[in-house]
C-alpha cells in the first residue's frame, strides 16, 4: 500500500466489492469510476458507499452487542449526515436514529426508521417538536434542563401522553477539546449540572406527563 497525497492507493489488483479503490490510477466506488459519476452529475458531488456504510454499521453493532446485554439500541446521529439515501441504507440495517430537530425526525421516519428506535436529543426543543415526537411514539426524549422538563410535562399532559425521557447530565469534565466544541464542562450549555441531577430526577418522577 502506498499513498497519493493523503489518499491510500492499493498496489494490489482491483478487488470487486471493495468500497473505494484505485484501478489503473482511477478512483472507483463499488466498481464505478468517480470520473464517470462526475460526467453524469457534474461536480462537486458527494459519493457514498452502501457497502462501506453497511460494513461499518455491522462491525460496530456486533462489537457492542457482544459486550453488552441486553443488546443496546445503536442510533445514527442524523445531524452528521441527513442525506435521505444514507438514512434509508442504515434503516435497512436496523439502525436507530438520534435526532435534534423536528425536520430530522421527519427524515428519519420517512427513511423507514421505526419510531421505537428514535431518540430526540439537543437543546432548544420547541413545543411543536415535542408534540411531534410524542405523537410519533418515539423511544425517548433526552431532556437538557429543568425548564425543558417542565415544558415537556405540560405538552405530554395536554396530549394525554406520558413522555419517555432520559436526563442528560453535565459531569463538568474537560475532555481537552477545542473550547468552541466543548460540551461537558459546567459552563457549557448542555445538560443538567451534576450536583442537581438527583433533585431533577426526583422532580421528574412526580410529574404526571413524565414516564
Amino acid at each position: 500500500m502506498n499513498t497519493r497525497g493523503n489518499i491510500p492507493v492499493s498496489d494490489a489488483p482491483h478487488v470487486t466489492g471493495a468500497a473505494f479503490v484505485y484501478d489503473d490510477g482511477v478512483l472507483k466506488a463499488e466498481d464505478v469510476a468517480l470520473t464517470t459519476l462526475a460526467e453524469d452529475v457534474g461536480t462537486p458531488f458527494y459519493c457514498y458507499s452502501s457497502i462501506a456504510m453497511n460494513r461499518q454499521f455491522q462491525t460496530f453493532s456486533a462489537a457492542v452487542n457482544s459486550a453488552l446485554s441486553p443488546a443496546p439500541l445503536v442510533c445514527f446521529a442524523v445531524k452528521s449526515n441527513s442525506n435521505q439515501a444514507v438514512l434509508e441504507t442504515l434503516a435497512a440495517q436496523g439502525a436507530g436514529a438520534d435526532v435534534v430537530s423536528g425536520g430530522e425526525l421527519v427524515r428519519a421516519l420517512a427513511a423507514g426508521i421505526r419510531p421505537e428506535k428514535i431518540v430526540f436529543s439537543g437543546v432548544g426543543k420547541t413545543e411543536a417538536e415535542m408534540e411531534a415526537a410524542l405523537e410519533s411514539g418515539i423511544n425517548q426524549i433526552n431532556v437538557e434542563s429543568v425548564e425543558e422538563l417542565v415544558m415537556l410535562d405540560g405538552v405530554a399532559t395536554r396530549l394525554n401522553h406520558r413522555a419517555p425521557v432520559g436526563l442528560r447530565v453535565n459531569p463538568d469534565v474537560d475532555a481537552g477539546t477545542h473550547e468552541k466544541i466543548s460540551t461537558g464542562k459546567a459552563e457549557n450549555k448542555f445538560g443538567i449540572d451534576l450536583p442537581h441531577a438527583a433533585d431533577v430526577y426526583a422532580r421528574a418522577a412526580e410529574m404526571d406527563g413524565i414516564e
